[in-house]
């Protein structure tokens, strides 16, 4: 009984948390210099669409995952988003 316990604590920790937090996704997006009020919601979209946009920012050495993470991390405060965060604030 004991042991199966463990296991469902082990299996809710692992399934409730998110691989990269909220903090690691703004230290991710500061390290590539990517500031999410600089660039409206389209603009963020285009970049994250092409390819060539991609290399430009160096954004394909980082897994699918984690850029769609840091996508909607830049389109959820994008300049003109509800919740923007604009350099310097």
């Amino acid at each position: 009984m004991k042991n199966r316990n463990v296991i469902i604590l082990l299996l809710l920790l692992f399934f409730s948390t998110n691989p990269l937090s909220a903090n690691t996704i703004k230290e991710l997006a500061k390290e590539y210099k990517l500031h999410p009020g600089t660039k409206a919601t389209i603009q963020w979209e285009r970049i994250f669409s092409s390819k060539r946009h991609l290399e430009r920012y160096k954004l394909t050495d980082i897994s699918p995952d984690t850029r769609e993470e840091l996508k909607t991390y830049l389109v959820e405060h994008a300049a003109d988003s509800e919740q923007p965060i604009l350099p310097g604030l």
